[in-house]
């Protein structure tokens, strides 16, 4: 795909072909979208028998008597605690069972730390100054938009093959106490699909921050959510406690992915003494959370080896999907047009696309009827500043609908190349 050999770029055959090429597809008149990151029909079918665990003849009490149609338990059921608790690696009392949504208690964890602090805080975090988190990039647009709207400074760090790059990591929260913590995915990382080594993991536990009150905001979405291979992950609560740091981070996570998008159950870990804070917190914001959910799920996924079966026939689901956008980009980069990062597991694969070309793939794209994620998304403010990440979400579309929209994809990744 060599474009120099003529000075007028419209006449390149090269070029002439590409453009050809695109037309066509648009012609097709597609709309398909690809903006996020949803299961799809099949996925979702997995667990609808779980609607009909619980009927008007059900015991809805817990392992301990509780009975879960009515207000209590605060920190979840103990039924709940037991099984994501074994999810998470972490003790019954280090859990709390909130919702069904774990970035809606992101935000509210973010929000309290900038009302009224965290444990250990001397002032709340918004209390005038500066507040600053450490974003690593490419990431998630939605931790950024927490951020944004908190009025929380973002400072971009790199990710690399094994996380973030911690010598940067390690300088800023050393140097400067108004950096208050650091967003992480540490498993299938949302866009790159990057699992944290336990070198990163530990250079994390082991941080010496400024600020006496800083967090890691551990966000866990894909513990289990493996395509290709699921990959390890040392445990950072652990960690933290072996390095004398066992309140600095908070761990997110929830069955999203699992069950139902929007309907499942959220879960957060800490320390003993931050779930202790939390819970005080919280007491002011609410009386209990949907127990007749959580009792769902729990009898529906019953256990450990329950939460595996499941995860497989997700994989099973997803693989043809991640598949069929591998094949795509696999062929960009042997044209030269752009690179990408090959995810074991998560919901999404980033492609890198030449310098400058980012916000024109997406641009062509949706004139063909496929709409992507917003390129600049994987940056904080919406600013890539080389205009190369585009993030690609396989899992809802159909398969022959996945096939049509990477073939627009790679006509409009190719075109943009060569203009």
């Amino acid at each position: 795909m060599n474009n120099s050999t003529l000075p007028n770029g419209a006449q390149n055959p090269d070029l002439l072909e590409a453009r050809k090429a695109y037309d066509a597809l648009k012609a097709k008149g597609l709309k398909l979208n690809m903006a996020r990151g949803k299961p799809s029909g099949e996925q979702l079918e997995l667990s609808r028998p779980m609607l009909d665990i619980l009927d008007s003849s059900s015991d809805t009490n817990t392992i301990d008597g509780l009975d879960c149609r009515n207000y209590g338990e605060l920190s979840g059921i103990a039924d709940a605690k037991k099984l994501f608790g074994a999810y998470l690696n972490v003790s019954e009392d280090e859990i709390i069972i909130a919702g069904s949504s774990s970035l809606t208690f992101m935000y509210d964890a973010m929000a309290r730390a900038m009302l009224t602090g965290v444990l250990g805080s001397e002032k709340p975090w918004g209390s005038g100054g500066k507040t600053k988190f450490i974003c690593p990039v490419p990431g998630y647009d939605r931790h950024f938009a927490i951020c944004e709207f908190l009025g929380i400074e973002m400072i971009n760090v790199p990710m690399n093959e094994d996380g973030p790059d911690m010598d940067m990591v390690e300088e800023l929260v050393a140097k400067d106490e108004t950096v208050k913590g650091i967003w992480c995915v540490p498993k299938f990382s949302n866009p790159l699909g990057v699992t944290y080594s336990n070198d990163t993991i530990r250079r994390l536990a082991r941080l010496k921050p400024a600020a006496k009150d800083f967090r890691i905001f551990y966000d866990n979405a894909y513990a289990m959510h493996y395509v290709y291979n699921d990959v390890p992950l040392l445990d950072i609560l652990e960690e933290c406690k072996q390095a004398g740091n066992p309140d600095m981070v908070y761990i997110f996570s929830s069955t999203s992915k699992i069950t139902f998008p929007g309907a499942g159950v959220a879960f957060f870990a800490a320390s003993k003494a931050n779930i202790a804070f939390t819970l005080k917190q919280l007491s002011k914001q609410a009386i209990s959370w949907d127990k007749l959910n959580m009792l769902r799920h729990v009898r529906f996924l019953k256990d450990m080896d329950g939460v595996r079966a499941i995860m497989a026939r997700h994989a099973a689901i997803l693989k043809p999907r991640f598949d069929a956008v591998i094949a795509s980009l696999d062929e960009l980069k042997r044209l030269g047009a752009g690179d990408y990062q090959r995810p074991d597991g998560g919901y999404f694969v980033a492609y890198r696309a030449p310098k400058g070309c980012a916000k024109r793939i997406v641009a062509l794209c949706k004139e063909a009827g496929v709409v992507l994620t917003d390129a600049g998304a994987t940056h904080p403010y919406g600013k890539d500043p080389e205009d190369s990440y585009i993030r690609i979400a396989p899992s809802f579309p159909t398969i022959d609908d996945l096939r049509s929209a990477m073939e627009v994809f790679t006509a409009a990744a190719k075109l943009a190349a060569l203009e």
